[in-house]
């Protein structure tokens, strides 16, 4: 319990934090919409085989997948800034790979620049529980709230970027990647201000907590992991397919940057408020919300291809991510020890994009491959939201009706 007199001192230490996390969401962040922007087009200008044009994003979260526990454990022994410097290094030399790759027409290049960029959307996960390090719990909720808000710059950034950029070049999207470049470069500067300690070295001995085995056993933990898993993993599959999806519908790339703007602009808005609705009505009840608003997303896609249709459709699925993936991050940061806090957060990111890796690698396949045309691939692909829906909210109904396990 903090003493009345070193709690200002916390709450200051974790509003700073907050700050600047959130601006690292909002400055940084805006290369993760511009990526998923430009990436699938890109890879389809490249492809030997129009089944695999997202194929570039989907090993852009498999490099986030296998970087998650490997850079949660670099973080527990070196801190959180030094974390955040690699992952901005990492994205940097990702960029300037693709962006050669751009240049040489190579496919398989920009594929490997994907991979070496993942790092930084790893790092990135990190960022709401970096905001709650230092915090005191009743501010956890609203640490992890504020700083996914940052993004909401990066829903105007991003996309606006891209539209100053696509096309400056002879060779399409050259001058996006060079812009990626310079976001990363901007890392330094903003994460020389963090005021995380770094993590005590453990006496030998120190017990770590529980097995993975045993913690993936806890209702509480398993349940968060699913839903996070699956309100990321939806929010891309879609989100992947979006922009080939408007253009093989016979609008422009600049429609498609304003669609995914929206789409962004409804992830991240809410979250000046989500964390008092968890502190009000609880972290299950706003999860289920999200997921009721995933499946709408998915019944306006299924309604019609016209513009209204893209825009309120990517609307709903940004804003059920939000209640989604915040309120199973808050369940998941109240259901472990702390000693046991990097390798659950790494375990949980593992299996989130893992899950997201997926589902990116199922929807450029989904919409190239099946149907014979770009509306019958954009409903193939929110049709497969369905089953997942199921399980999560099948998973989140047995939690609540399990008073003691929701109470942790």
């Amino acid at each position: 319990m903090m003493t009345a007199a070193t709690e200002p001192d916390a709450m200051r230490r974790a509003w700073r934090n907050v700050i600047v996390l959130l601006l690292a969401q909002a400055v940084l962040g805006a290369q993760m919409s511009m990526i998923f922007i430009v990436g699938g087009l890109a890879g389809q200008m490249l492809s030997p085989n129009p089944c695999i044009a997202t194929l570039p994003l989907s090993v852009l979260i498999l490099g986030s997948a296998l970087s998650a526990r490997p850079l949660s454990g670099f973080m527990r022994r070196h801190g959180r800034q030094a974390g955040f410097l690699l992952s901005c290094g990492s994205a940097a030399l990702g960029a300037a790979v693709s962006a050669y790759a751009l240049a040489a027409g190579s496919f398989w290049l920009f594929t490997a620049g994907a991979l070496l960029t993942g790092v930084y959307m790893a790092a990135q996960g990190f960022y709401r529980f970096a905001a709650t390090d230092c915090a005191p719990p009743q501010f956890q909720s609203r640490a992890i709230s504020w700083v996914l808000a940052g993004g909401l710059a990066a829903a105007f950034t991003g996309p606006l970027l891209v539209r100053l950029t696509a096309d400056v070049t002879a060779i399409p999207f050259l001058a996006t990647y060079a812009a990626i470049i310079g976001l990363n470069l901007l890392g330094p500067v903003l994460f020389a201000f963090l005021d995380i300690p770094r993590p005590p070295a453990r006496a030998a001995g120190h017990s770590e907590g529980r097995p993975l085995a045993e913690l993936l056993r806890v209702p509480q933990i398993a349940v968060a992991i699913i839903c996070g898993m699956v309100s990321y993993a939806l929010m891309n599959l879609v989100m992947t397919s979006a922009p080939l999806a408007v253009v093989g519908c016979g609008f422009g790339t600049g429609d498609a940057a304003n669609i995914v703007s929206g789409h962004v602009l409804a992830m991240f808005a809410p979250s000046f408020f989500t964390g008092h609705l968890i502190a009000r009505f609880g972290a299950a009840r706003i999860v289920m919300v999200g997921l009721v608003i995933l499946a709408g997303a998915g019944a306006v896609a299924l309604s019609g291809v016209d513009l209204a249709h893209f825009y309120i459709a990517m609307i709903l699925l940004g804003l059920g991510w939000n209640f989604g993936y915040i309120g199973a991050t808050a369940m998941l940061t109240r259901a472990y020890r702390p000693e046991e806090r990097e390798r659950v957060q790494g375990l949980n990111d593992a299996i989130v994009f893992g899950g997201v890796f997926l589902a990116s690698l199922s929807s450029g396949g989904l919409m190239n491959c099946l149907g014979g045309s770009a509306q019958a691939g954009w409903s193939a692909v929110n049709l497969a939201m369905l089953p997942f829906l199921v399980l999560a909210g099948g998973a989140l109904l047995w939690l609540m009706l399990r008073p003691k396990d929701l109470a942790r």
